[in-house]
């Protein structure tokens, strides 16, 4: 990993006393964990650990991005309260990997916003957002098809495009100083491939031996949250393949929505729709049942607040489909793309970023693993 001398510390450039103390608590943890080493096959966190014997804020934060927040470690360790080490490496990863979205956003104050007032935050940006819309509605073309009826394709271009665009420049800067942070190396298409598929089957959620982990059970296995996120995520990215395909077919094929039942963005889409909708429904219902002093307590109304927002885009668009046709329609379809443009525009800030984060210290990961065999 990493060395001090190598990753200068984005802390000690921002003066971030919280996050200074949040790596020094992980850093006094991990090292008992480094010596006691009962934990060694669990998630990708104790592996990366093992292979060395310092660690700087850099390897801290690198750590604190593997780390799943599956909480078997917790329930498995013999030093957690009430032994004097008071061990709660789950809590101590999620301060530092939580400051370290933090100081890496861009503007980072949207992000404190969020997770301080997430479901205000979304609630108020669905809601403008959906009262914005039905006043363009009144822009309307005298002809249009579909959705395009109530909102013209030009004017939904110029809404989401910039609206995905900014979003995605913001992660840009974001990861970029996470990839600094952490001592990465120049990518290779290996290390990529390798974060890709640990991504795909979520590994560091199956417990270590594909029990599952223990985030909503306590001190018993399930593997109920590895599935949720699953379905989450599978239903994410058929919907962005749902849109993806429909702009596609739209610009190069002269194809203009509506498009029928058997459509690949319409089976795109539903099925998409189906599996968010269950997924987020289930993840907020365990998200419940978790102990929240195994996280991060401070932004749990945030991290809750992001997954009902991507239930409530999902729910929203089913129910869009299932109106078709009736005068309920335009207030739908102002609700719906409410919606979506507040998911797009909180990206950056909101526990979607998670999953960026995530990829790039499995891919971090991976760099170290091949370079240490």
């Amino acid at each position: 990993m990493s060395s001090e001398a190598t990753t200068p510390s984005l802390l000690q450039f921002a003066g971030d006393a919280e996050g200074e103390a949040a790596i020094a608590e992980a850093r006094r943890q991990i090292e008992i964990c480094n010596a006691c080493r009962y934990c060694e096959g669990f998630c990708a966190v104790f592996p990366a650990m093992t292979r060395q014997k310092a660690f700087a804020d850099g390897d801290m934060i690198q750590l604190a991005n593997l780390c799943h927040n599956c909480r078997g470690c917790y329930y498995s360790c013999q030093y957690s309260a009430p032994h004097e080490f008071d061990l709660n490496v789950p809590a101590a990863l999620a301060a530092v990997r939580q400051d370290s979205w933090t100081r890496s956003a861009w503007p980072a104050a949207l992000g404190r916003v969020f997770h301080r007032h997430g479901v205000a935050v979304a609630a108020a940006l669905v809601a403008g957002f959906a009262v914005l819309l039905l006043l363009i509605q009144a822009l309307r073309p005298e002809a249009g098809q579909g959705f395009y009826a109530f909102l013209s394709h030009n004017a939904m271009v110029a809404i989401f495009l910039p609206a995905f665009l900014l979003p995605l420049a913001a992660l840009a800067v974001g990861l970029r100083r996470y990839w600094r942070e952490v001592g990465g190396a120049p990518l290779r298409g290996r290390h990529l491939a390798a974060a890709f598929k640990d991504a795909a089957v979520l590994r560091n959620l199956d417990g270590g031996q594909g029990q599952g982990c223990n985030f909503e059970k306590g001190d018993r296995y399930s593997n109920e949250r590895r599935f949720a996120h699953q379905a989450t995520l599978y239903g994410f990215l058929l919907c962005f393949a749902a849109t993806s395909v429909a702009t596609l077919m739209h610009y190069l094929f002269d194809m203009p929505a509506p498009y029928g039942l058997f459509s690949l963005p319409k089976l795109f889409g539903l099925s998409g729709g189906i599996l968010l909708c269950l997924g987020t429904l289930r993840l907020a219902m365990l998200k419940t049942r978790g102990a929240r002093a195994l996280g991060a307590p401070g932004v749990w109304g945030g991290e809750m607040a992001f997954v009902l927002l991507l239930f409530f885009v999902s729910l929203s668009g089913l129910v869009l489909y299932a109106a078709n046709s009736t005068t309920a329609v335009p207030w739908l379809l102002a609700l719906h793309l409410g919606s979506v443009l507040a998911f797009f525009l909180l990206t950056p800030y909101s526990k979607m970023v998670h999953g960026f984060y995530r990829l790039a210290a499995l891919a971090r990961e991976a760099q170290q693993r091949a370079a240490k065999s």
